[in-house]
């Protein structure tokens, strides 16, 4: 592995898609007219950068932790 990063986090509502965080481009993608208004305000108060923390950061270090356990 090269230790990069690449991920998504991926929101969904009763069922279907809403809201999805792509951590290559860094930006919210909506999956409909409803979800633009939370896409919206999550980008004026910078929920990206928490979740660009976590995808780069905290998850890769837990799915090492694990991973390792279940050797």
């Amino acid at each position: 592995s090269d230790g990069s990063v690449r991920g998504s986090w991926r929101y969904g509502y009763d069922g279907r898609d809403f809201l999805s965080f792509e951590l290559g481009s860094k930006s919210f993608v909506a999956a409909d007219d409803a979800a633009e208004i939370t896409r919206r305000l999550w980008e004026d108060v910078n929920v990206a950068e928490g979740l660009e923390n976590y995808l780069e950061h905290v998850c890769p270090e837990w799915l090492r932790k694990y991973v390792g356990c279940g050797r």
